[in-house]
């Protein structure tokens, strides 16, 4: 058994391609450990700044490109976006040294398994990783995805030992496991909340500073909404348009916001009541939550993590709580004297699910992310209440307050579904970039406070 305590003539060299956020997490992650004999590199003409950006991390070594880090790794990380997987294999497996192991960091496998399969000599080992979760959160306890494809039971053994330091939880799939897995548990997700920031950018004004999105689950569904848009555009492309799963997930989605929302302007109650409530019965079966406490904490505890200005966070909190609301008033229903919310958003996440057969709960355990707890965690907050989600299907019929959001937003749902069809990552990346920019000035306010959230509710299920 090797081990970063193991002298250094020991220990394996480790190898990692592709400088980017993740990357970068794992070679300090590792320097840290105290293995000794790391090489990485990024494309050449990065050499300089990776060089300047690696200065000081105890056992690291910057090269000038692939073809190096191939020939001397005894264990190869890929860390690069799942587009460009292909073309980078392609240029550098063919150097990589004999009977090394290679894996790759990319979030979608399929077109990794494909580039491995076709460029990497036969003598080659391949044991793949994916680690569920963003480079600014903790790795310890957190799911890491290993996938032996090609490769003996020492060479997986090798690799859980060169990343044991992390203290991650390991979880055994396969690539097609995998790529289904993460689809299920992040596709709707995602399409769902990016959704909600292109329709509040068109909408040209930051909601929670009007007075609106500020307290409790409303307070969840902007923190997620700006964590995404602060992230890279491509962390959320690659798994929208090359995993065939989520494709038809992202269609279904955007489907199902539009089949409520005609329920919705044509004041079909009953019809809506009864399709909201049957997809809700599927995906949160009263014998899978039995026992199991709910994700998120109190709306009092939520509260705290608010964008709402200061000034009027204290004039905001002597108001009554309504289950469903925001204390401003504008419809007469049994939510009187409130602002009422249709959550449309979350009532299409559970009926794209139930359409689709999709049970999220099988995955929250095995393979979830910190950010889909939370994503899934709002649904919850909202199936598990029939007095909150009785509030949310008649302010949907009997309350236009938001009636203009709604508009905005099944536009925006839409739009991201027909983007994903067209499979194209520069349109993709410009529908990203546009909303992305017009909420950057909120970006580090709401990193820190999402930060904050998300460590409370990972305490609160430890």
């Amino acid at each position: 058994m090797v081990s970063p305590q193991s002298p250094e003539a020991e220990q394996p060299t480790i190898g990692i391609i592709g400088m980017g956020a993740m990357g970068t997490m794992y070679v300090k992650r590792l320097s840290e450990a105290g293995w000794k004999k790391i090489i990485v590199c990024d494309r050449p003409e990065k050499y300089e700044d990776v060089k300047q950006a690696m200065q000081g991390l105890s056992g690291v070594k910057v090269l000038q490109d692939g073809h190096l880090v191939s020939r001397s790794a005894d264990f190869i990380m890929y860390s690069v976006e799942a587009e460009f997987i292909s073309k980078v294999v392609a240029e550098y497996g063919p150097s990589t040294k004999l009977g090394a192991i290679v894996g790759g960091q990319t979030s979608v496998k399929d077109p990794e398994r494909s580039a491995f399969d076709k460029y990497l000599p036969a003598d080659v080992q391949i044991v793949s990783l994916h680690s569920l979760h963003g480079p600014t959160v903790s790795t310890e306890g957190q799911p890491l995805c290993l996938i032996q494809h090609r490769a003996s039971d020492a060479a997986l053994h090798l690799v859980e030992q060169i990343l044991e330091p992390f203290k991650s939880r390991y979880v055994y799939l396969s690539y097609e496991e995998h790529d289904l897995i993460t689809a299920n548990t992040q596709a709707v997700t995602h399409a769902a909340f990016l959704s909600m920031g292109t329709a509040w950018h068109n909408c040209a004004y930051y909601p929670w500073e009007e007075g609106t999105y500020v307290r409790g689950i409303e307070t969840v569904k902007v923190n997620l909404m700006l964590r995404i848009y602060s992230n890279k555009w491509h962390v959320y492309a690659g798994l929208a348009i090359l995993n065939p799963s989520a494709k038809v997930q992202i269609h279904q989605f955007a489907q199902s916001a539009t089949d409520l929302f005609k329920l919705m302007i044509k004041g079909d109650e009953r019809g809506l009541r009864k399709r909201v409530y049957e997809a809700g019965e599927f995906v949160f079966d009263l014998r899978r939550c039995e026992g199991r406490a709910p994700i998120l904490l109190s709306e009092e505890v939520l509260d705290q993590f608010s964008l709402l200005p200061e000034g009027r966070k204290s004039l905001d909190a002597s108001a009554p709580n309504n289950p469903n609301s925001e204390p401003l008033a504008r419809s007469s229903s049994p939510t009187e004297g409130k602002l009422g919310n249709s959550h449309l958003a979350l009532l299409a996440m559970v009926d794209c699910w139930a359409t689709l057969g999709i049970q999220p709960f099988d995955h929250l355990e095995l393979l979830a992310t910190p950010i889909f707890r939370l994503f899934i965690g709002v649904v919850e907050y909202l199936f598990r209440s029939k007095e909150r989600l009785d509030a949310a299907i008649h302010s949907a019929i009997h309350d236009v307050s938001y009636r203009s959001d709604d508009v905005e937003y099944i536009l925006a749902a839409r739009g991201w579904s027909q983007c994903v069809s067209f499979g194209s990552f520069e349109l993709y990346e410009k529908r990203f970039k546009t909303t992305a920019a017009f909420f950057a000035p909120r970006f580090n306010e709401a990193n820190q406070l999402g930060g904050k959230m998300i460590k409370a509710v990972l305490e609160q299920h430890k």
